[in-house]
């Protein structure tokens, strides 16, 4: 559990009555943590202030329901791919510090990433989190606010912190590239800057849709997501964004029947359901690219597969196959590896 004596500083402890204080006048108390629903759905407070940036504005989160009187001020963000959607929202001047880093980021964003404090090399504790006085956390995967690990969001609802949680991890449902375009929304409703989300989203729908148009009338490659694992393959499953990633190259993902985000497979099913690409997820702690791909290649079982046989492979960040900006760009990066023709 967590200790207050040490930590619940005299100003800590304004902010979580002042919270209690506007949960008990709206009637809108925060949830404890857990998945109710997939989806975020953002409405307004107030009948009365339906307009963009509005506020107070109630945000529906994986079963946590909030209410934002004004936009968060600090902010810290778990793992990389939230960080790069605030930042890509312009809110850079709103986060105290960021954790979780997987690999390199945007070039684009890589001067305002630095500028942010780095809290932890993975997810830091829930102690270092509250160090940096944030009124917002905002997790990427769900081992953010992991409850084992004292950060469930019902630690830091009692801090008086509120928390958001990337809606991918929000329950067991397909992942799609709307839900990208959802999460950049609800980020921006969040923060009062509706009119930058929806231009961030036309942009990366346009680029999606022009990816998509060039390979449109091709016949699908299969491919294999290959994530990590030696014993067996850990991938990509149907559930994943991955998979919507690879449909919109020009692909289909060999396991897309797999009933989860990601999971276990063997060897042998790989062998049998002959692969003519591999995706190769690059991110920091899973093995360099290069080990990964000779630890493919050198795979006796797996000499015969088309994608093994011919070398073809793309490498994918792993954090451009999540829900965040990446993604759109994902799909040309995919489309280039496995439709190559379709860019010449």
């Amino acid at each position: 559990m967590y200790d207050r004596s040490p930590l619940f500083t005299p100003a800590r402890r304004r902010r979580a009555l002042r919270a209690t204080a506007t949960a008990v006048a709206l009637s809108a108390a925060l949830l404890t943590a857990g998945c109710g629903t997939p989806q975020d759905t953002v409405r307004d407070a107030k009948a009365t202030s339906p307009s963009a940036g509005a506020f107070p504005v109630t945000i529906d989160n994986c079963g946590v329901r909030t209410t934002y009187d004004k936009a968060p001020a600090r902010v810290v963000t778990i793992h990389q791919h939230p960080a790069e959607l605030m930042l890509s929202l312009g809110l850079k001047d709103r986060m105290v510090g960021t954790a979780f880093p997987d690999s390199a980021v945007l070039p684009e964003l890589e001067k305002d990433y630095e500028s942010i404090p780095e809290l932890a090399e993975k997810e830091p504790s829930f102690e270092t989190v509250l160090d940096a006085e944030p009124d917002l956390v905002y997790g990427g995967y769900g081992s953010a606010f992991a409850e084992n690990e004292g950060r469930s969001r019902k630690a830091f609802q009692d801090a008086g912190v509120d928390t958001h949680l990337n809606r991918e991890y929000c329950g067991k449902k397909r992942v799609t590239m709307d839900d990208t375009y959802e999460e950049i929304r609800t980020v921006g409703k969040i923060f009062g800057v509706s009119d930058r989300a929806d231009e961030l989203v036309s942009d990366l729908r346009a680029r999606v849709g022009k990816t998509s148009a060039a390979v449109r009338g091709k016949p699908p490659v299969s491919v294999f997501v290959y994530d990590s694992g030696d014993k067996s393959a850990f991938t990509a499953g149907g559930k994943s964004l991955g998979t919507e990633l690879i449909r919109l190259a020009g692909g289909t993902n060999v396991f897309a029947d797999l009933d989860d985000v990601f999971g276990d497979v063997s060897w042998e099913q790989v062998v049998e359901r002959e692969p003519e690409v591999i995706a190769i997820y690059d991110y920091e702690g899973a093995g360099s690219i290069e080990q990964k791909k000779r630890f493919l290649l050198g795979r006796p079982a797996l000499k015969d597969v088309p994608a093994i046989r011919n070398k073809r492979f793309v490498v994918l960040p792993l954090t451009a196959t999540l829900v965040g900006v990446r993604s759109a760009y994902a799909v040309e990066d995919m489309a280039r590896g496995i439709q190559p023709e379709s860019f010449r």
